[in-house]
């Protein structure tokens, strides 16, 4: 189990390099953790780290954003926070996105739980009593 303290917004920058040295052979990962448990934020960190400049927001309506980074690389973001069922998902090619080979972070995954592959990484994020985060992430 990987464990992970971030005490700021500050050091969230630092926290995604660590996460991504961690897991650098992964590429689907699964944000568990409350509303406003800082889910977003820190797969924004993630696609900053990954050297995307483009706008990252939470994809609540749309279901998936695409980021580009500068080598071109696409990354996908997921939140089936709204999704109504399975088939929905389905529907906008859930699949062809996660066996892209491409990096995936999704955001409300348990709402999709049967859709998931083995051997994700499963990532989950508390907000500690003094505001600071803590994330534990395990693959499996």
């Amino acid at each position: 189990m990987f464990s992970l303290k971030i005490n700021s917004i500050d050091g969230l920058g630092e926290a995604a390099g660590t996460f991504l040295t961690q897991f650098e052979n992964e590429r689907i990962f699964a944000f568990y953790g409350k509303m406003g448990a800082g889910k977003t934020a820190f797969i924004k960190a993630l696609c900053r780290r990954l050297g995307s400049t483009d706008p990252i927001t939470s994809p609540t309506f749309a279901l998936v954003n695409e980021y580009s980074t500068a080598s071109g690389e696409r990354i996908f973001h997921f939140d089936f926070y709204r999704i109504k069922n399975l088939e929905e998902a389905l529907d906008i090619g859930f699949d062809d996105y996660i066996y892209s080979g491409k990096y995936c972070f999704m955001e409300w995954p348990e709402n999709i739980e049967a859709l998931l592959p083995d051997n994700i990484v499963k990532v989950k994020i508390e907000v500690l009593e003094t505001g600071a985060r803590e994330l534990k992430a395990n693959i499996g």
